[in-house]
């Protein structure tokens, strides 16, 4: 039988740069048959101040290292805030700030996410969020916080010079969607106040 998580054990939090995007380090009980981890407790979210209810788990595999989804958003009245996780493999998670008013607005911050290290990373609302494969054969189990709004969908291109962001490989070696590949830029899309 597995033994009992105590609530402050469940997971580590530890906030990255911009204010609300977070790192999450669930706990993992490991023995002859494996291992058990919660990897998502409400509770333990709320005692460290964070309150999203997630409405909707969505799950991407992309067969080869180098696939870039996103920079995504969806504006208010459906914005999104996202728990991302890899079940198989690594990504390059990357959040920007997106709120024209913030004091930190088109900064971006990135973290390494991945099976091996068993993390998750907490996108608020208000960001827009992409990823870029590290591995073959990667697969992303992510929780959001409002459902799929076709009519509130947005995105900005990955490797707008403005944004500036380290991405792991250049831009000649990703494999982008079309929407990905003409999604504007920042200072062109339509964005959250």
């Amino acid at each position: 039988m597995w033994s009992h998580i105590a609530m402050g054990e469940a997971m580590e939090i530890r906030p990255l740069r911009l204010g609300g995007v977070c790192e999450i380090l669930p706990r993992r009980i490991e023995d002859t048959r494996g291992f058990f981890s919660e990897t998502y407790n409400a509770r333990a979210l709320r005692e460290h101040g964070i309150e999203i209810d997630f409405v909707q788990d969505n799950h991407s595999r992309s067969l080869r290292k180098g696939v870039v989804r996103g920079l995504h958003y969806q504006l208010p009245p459906h914005a999104q805030a996202k728990l991302v996780r890899v079940v198989k493999g690594a990504i390059w998670d990357v959040a920007v700030d997106i709120r024209r008013n913030s004091a930190t607005f088109g900064e971006w911050v990135g973290l390494e996410v991945s099976a091996e290290r068993w993390n998750q990373i907490l996108i608020p609302e208000g960001f827009a969020h992409g990823f870029i494969t590290l591995t073959e054969d990667t697969e992303v189990v992510y929780k959001v916080s409002a459902y799929y709004s076709p009519e509130h969908d947005r995105a900005i291109r990955f490797d707008d010079p403005a944004i500036g962001i380290d991405w792991p490989f250049v831009a000649a070696d990703v494999c982008l969607s079309d929407k990905d590949r003409t999604a504007p830029l920042l200072n062109e899309a339509e964005l959250f106040k």
